[in-house]
């Protein structure tokens, strides 16, 4: 499969397998603006987009877990979701642009690549929120795992979720994943649901590791907004005094740096 991933902002990377361009969770706002998600639930972008819209090459399709989070999906990121020929993302999409597809859980996407191979690209099933909320609160989420026609490899995008038993059966499914894209950050909004999780923090992060147990793991969701509260630099310590035995070592991506997933692969 062969994936080369850029790391963009939040979880917005631009990945690239054969002719095939991705965009995932595009978030191309810049910093400074304060955002509603819902449910009195406020916060503030702090990073920049380390590539620009106009930087941007030609975008084939749009992978994106959900669209009503302002932090997966804020204004500049839904204009230039709009020109993209397809929109892959949960039901609701369809509700609000032309180009959109919906996929609910297990429910999958074919695309045919210029060698004649076929990508398919199946919705997970993902839970962003604590657990002794209703699902409502949140939405709906989906993550994506990408599969190849003609190679053994398999590329798995969380999408916002915690770790839950729901990932379980994604291994049931899946049982052999190459590569990883997990959404982190620990997303918290204390004054409305005190530490309850919406995201992963450093311990659902090895849970979903110790669970999934891909080749290569890449954390992303970590930095660029107020409601993280486990960025970067919090999740590597923690993982660093983890008394856990993982089997891998997660690869934390430099912003705007295409990196070949094989070479991670082979480190």
């Amino acid at each position: 499969m062969k994936p080369i991933v850029t790391h963009i902002d939040t979880a917005c990377c631009l990945i690239r397998i054969e002719d095939l361009t991705i965009l995932t969770d595009p978030v191309l706002d810049s910093p400074g603006k304060r955002y509603h998600h819902g449910w009195g639930a406020f916060s503030k972008k702090t990073s920049t987009p380390a590539i620009t819209q106009e930087q941007l090459e030609e975008v084939d399709l749009v992978l994106l877990s959900h669209p009503q989070h302002k932090d997966n999906f804020d204004e500049a990121g839904k204009a230039f979701a709009a020109t993209v020929p397809t929109i892959l993302s949960t039901p609701a999409i369809e509700r609000m642009l032309p180009n959109g597809i919906g996929l609910k859980p297990w429910e999958s996407h074919d695309v045919v690549l210029r060698s004649g191979s076929v990508l398919t690209i199946t919705a997970t099933s993902a839970q962003h929120h604590p657990h002794w909320l209703p699902g409502f609160i949140s939405g709906s989420v989906i993550g994506f795992m990408i599969t190849h026609s003609s190679a053994p490899e398999t590329l798995y995008i969380s999408g916002d979720t915690i770790y839950f038993k729901g990932v379980k059966h994604i291994k049931e499914r899946f049982p052999k994943i190459t590569y990883a894209l997990l959404h982190a950050g620990g997303v918290q909004f204390p004054y409305l649901t005190g530490k309850g999780c919406y995201t992963m923090d450093s311990k659902g992060l090895q849970q979903m590791m110790e669970t999934l147990r891909p080749e290569v793991v890449i954390p992303i969701h970590t930095e660029g907004w107020t409601h993280f509260h486990e960025d970067t630099n919090a999740l590597k310590t923690a993982l660093d005094n983890s008394s856990l035995q993982l089997q891998q070592s997660p690869h934390f991506l430099k912003a705007g740096v295409a990196v070949s997933l094989d070479d991670l692969r082979e480190q």
